[in-house]
């Protein structure tokens, strides 16, 4: 009878690994496109559909068009990211300093360690972990902003840091939400979840009154 023999180590939603032990096991695996360690828990993502690859390519366009116009900053999609010394995550985008340099720093390896000033995920719905458990990873890596788009409830949750607790901020009376970390950033929030591009594109450009 033939045995089977695994050629690769396991990697599995679920899982509970240090994060020097999660690295090596995703290094060992080219196989898996995505995968995070979140409060310990390994989170390996699921074959990516337009609802998520619509949206994700909205929000890094937006940040892209921010960073061309603004020096200092890099914008960056679905990076690996240490935000402190126990979790591993892949963020759909982020947004950082690097000149002068911020919280967070590009590795020599390529990966980034330390809180972005600003990150991005694209959820399903307000059941996804990005709004539970790496909600509270970030917070406590202490990422100033995390902001998050909530696909299927037709929703932007937009976050900022205070006092060290996550406070949820409200578009202003033209509906667009500012960074307070990135001047000029300026999200329009309706024309987002309307669909319409261009919109979004021109809040940059648009005074805030």
């Amino acid at each position: 009878m033939a045995t089977y023999t695994p050629t690769r180590p396991p990697l599995e939603s679920g899982d509970h690994l240090t994060r020097e032990e999660f690295h090596r096991r995703y290094c060992e695996r080219p196989d898996i496109r995505k995968a995070e360690l979140v409060e310990g828990i390994v989170y390996v993502a699921s074959p990516v559909s337009v609802n998520h690859a619509r949206p994700d390519n909205v929000i890094n366009g937006w940040l892209l068009v921010y960073k061309a116009r603004m020096p200092g900053v890099e914008a960056l999609a679905d990076v690996t990211v240490y935000p402190d010394d126990e979790n591993e995550v892949q963020p759909d985008a982020l947004l950082m300093r690097v000149d002068p340099p911020g919280s967070a720093r590009i590795r020599d390896d390529g990966y980034v360690e330390g809180p972005p000033e600003l990150v991005v995920e694209i959820a399903a719905s307000s059941a996804s972990y990005d709004l539970h458990s790496k909600r509270r990873v970030y917070e406590s890596a202490g990422v100033p902003e995390y902001l998050v788009w909530v696909v299927y409830e037709r929703r932007v949750v937009w976050l900022r840091l205070q006092d060290g607790r996550y406070v949820e901020v409200a578009p202003d009376a033209n509906g667009v939400i500012e960074s307070a970390v990135f001047p000029g950033l300026r999200l329009a929030v309706d024309k987002l979840l309307a669909g319409d591009d261009a919109a979004v594109l021109a809040a940059l450009e648009t005074p805030r009154s």
